[in-house]
């Protein structure tokens, strides 16, 4: 009798680590965004009409130090070095225009909340997502999708530099965590990072009401990630739009490159990390462009702007082939990401949804 329950226990044991096993090897996805940041810059650096226009920049030549170099591959390379140096070697990176390699809006609103819901959801719902007021989201995202299912509930997970997300994500329906704009970590068992998180953030000033620095967005999700380990991360970065809004390109240009470096500590960690190294996806774009013509709508954005619909798109990790720079003529579509993320996980996404995965991402 006690060598059946020795090998009772030992069975059981065992069974928990091959089921343990078996949930480390699903496919994990961390969806980044990155609001209102062109493609002009991703592609091409820092532009030559605004880095040293003494009405976006106050100090010009210590911008130009900073990121003007004589040809476009070395002012991008600069300015988001692990994008250029690094994802381009292993990931790839859609719509560059003067490629021929195009991405768009499908909603006709061309700013953040329908440029979110469309990225989230599938559907542009131009109808009744037309503001950017907190309303909850009618539609259902690709992260509440996720987190119905048995296999991913309570594995799911967003933060955000602005405080619209947790309607965005309609997180009293979804029950997906949000931690957004000025909300600071919360629960029972709180990191000593989280402490101190949570002691900084209320001590630092934003310049905005309803948009913290996105430093604490990534600090709160990288915590998190190491903590819980959900296998999908939404994290949304708000600087690069609002220091638009403002006409600081200085400062729009700063962000980016910070941002830039919160990606590779997201990578290196996930590279690092058991649970993620090498089972998981990287998706990186945007809600919506800004203007070039007149030069002033580069501050702007919505359907009264042209090219505020032309947006980008980066991938890389798990099922993504090593295409780098995309040249070939494409025409891709927002709306297309949450059919993508749902692909990756295996799981069925809303019929509602308009958009179909991508093509370039490979079966699970």
């Amino acid at each position: 009798m006690k060598k059946f329950h020795i090998t009772l226990i030992a069975f059981i044991f065992l069974s928990i680590a091959l089921g343990y096993c078996q949930h480390e090897n699903d496919s994990k996805v961390i969806l980044i965004t990155l609001d209102g940041f062109r493609w002009q810059e991703l592609f091409t650096g820092a532009d030559e009409t605004l880095v040293s226009n003494e009405k976006y920049v106050a100090q010009p030549e210590h911008l130009n130090k900073l990121f003007w170099r004589s040809s476009a591959k070395e002012r991008r390379e600069t300015l988001l070095p692990f994008i250029w140096n690094s994802v381009s070697q292993f990931g790839q990176i859609h719509g560059n225009r003067r490629l021929n390699s195009k991405m768009n809006l499908t909603n006709t609103h061309w700013f953040s909340y329908p440029g979110y819901n469309e990225i989230l959801s599938g559907i542009a719902d131009d109808d009744r997502i037309n503001s950017n007021d907190k309303i909850p989201n009618p539609n259902t995202t690709v992260l509440e999708t996720v987190n119905n299912t048995s296999e991913y509930h309570g594995h799911v997970a967003a933060f955000g530099s602005w405080d619209v997300f947790p309607y965005i994500v309609n997180s009293e329906r979804s029950k997906i965590p949000v931690n957004a704009g000025f909300d600071v970590a919360s629960g029972l068992y709180l990191t000593p990072n989280e402490q101190y998180l949570n002691r900084i953030q209320k001590n630092t000033y934003s310049p905005w009401s309803s948009v913290r620095l996105d430093v604490f967005t990534h600090l709160y999700a990288l915590e998190h990630m190491k903590k819980e380990h959900p296998n999908l991360v939404y994290i949304a970065f708000g600087e690069t739009d609002d220091f638009a809004h403002d006409g600081n390109y200085e400062a729009y240009l700063k962000s980016a490159h910070r941002t830039d470096s919160f990606i590779k500590e997201l990578w290196d960690f996930t590279q690092n990390d058991p649970f993620y190294k090498d089972n998981t996806t990287f998706i990186i774009t945007t809600d919506h462009g800004r203007g070039t013509e007149p030069l002033d709508t580069w501050r702007s954005h919505g359907r009264d702007i042209k090219g505020a619909d032309e947006v980008w798109l980066i991938v890389f990790g798990k099922h993504i082939e090593s295409l780098g720079e995309v040249s070939r003529s494409e025409q891709i579509y927002t709306n297309q990401i949450a059919a993508s993320i749902a692909k990756l996980l295996n799981v069925q996404v809303s019929k509602q949804a308009q958009g179909s995965a991508f093509y370039f991402i490979n079966n699970p």
